[in-house]
């Protein structure tokens, strides 16, 4: 796994030492707050998107069709983003504008 790059987290095998050190907890915390997101977001496409209903006869195509729904959350996601800031952008603006007519 070393030779890889791969860090494996978690509790270690075998019995646990006296002295806990921080820094391995803090690591351990963030991988698996980093796992839930993207396991959550695999859950998402699997109920939303269908993921869980591919039955592709080729493995191309299925990777194809798993590519384009995950491509389609990114889209929607980054819609989302925008039409919030131009929403709230939308209220300051006429904010600002009820308040000049004052």
């Amino acid at each position: 796994c070393k030779s890889l790059g791969i860090r494996l987290s978690g509790p270690r095998l075998g019995r646990p030492s006296r002295t806990e050190d921080k820094t391995l907890e803090r690591v351990a915390r963030q991988d698996a707050s980093e796992r839930n997101a993207v396991e959550g977001k695999f859950g998402e496409g699997k109920r939303k998107y269908g993921l869980g209903l591919i039955r592709a006869r080729l493995q191309e195509t299925s990777e194809t069709v798993v590519a384009l729904q995950f491509l389609i959350l990114n889209l929607e996601r980054k819609l989302r983003v925008l039409f919030l800031k131009f929403l709230h952008n939308t209220i300051l603006y006429f904010d600002n504008r009820n308040l000049a007519c004052i």
